[in-house]
């Protein structure tokens, strides 16, 4: 059974280049456009591993990492936080919120695709 991983990203051609990455890495690939449905999609899922973007509609990738880090079923998935919102200090309140790893955009596939190995294998 191929691992799974949920994408949180809200602009649609960086969603598309995320799954064709990951199924062609051999990962079953989730979907969600904002943060309140990618809580939703990790409580539903309950994905091996989570990419999550920082600036999404309604709740912030902060904040859905918290919500979700908040859930004893949910606590131990590692989130990497895959940002183009790369300012200084933020990778220190990614990581506080509960990411496991960061990267500012654009990331390098085979740099994170190796990160998200070094998570789920």
């Amino acid at each position: 059974m191929s691992k799974r991983v949920l994408v949180v990203e809200d602009q649609e051609d960086n969603r598309q280049i995320m799954e064709d990455m990951l199924t062609n890495a051999g990962y079953q690939v989730f979907k969600a456009k904002t943060g309140d449905e990618g809580v939703a999609l990790a409580e539903a899922q309950v994905p091996d591993l989570i990419l999550m973007d920082i600036m999404l509609p309604g709740i912030d990738g902060y904040e859905a990492t918290r919500r979700i880090k908040a859930q004893a079923a949910l606590a131990r998935i590692p989130i990497i936080a895959v940002t183009s919102y790369a300012m200084q200090g933020e990778e220190d309140r990614a990581m506080a919120a509960g990411c496991d790893a960061y990267f500012g955009k654009p990331v390098s596939p085979r740099v994170l695709l190796a990160k998200i190995q070094d998570f789920i294998g």
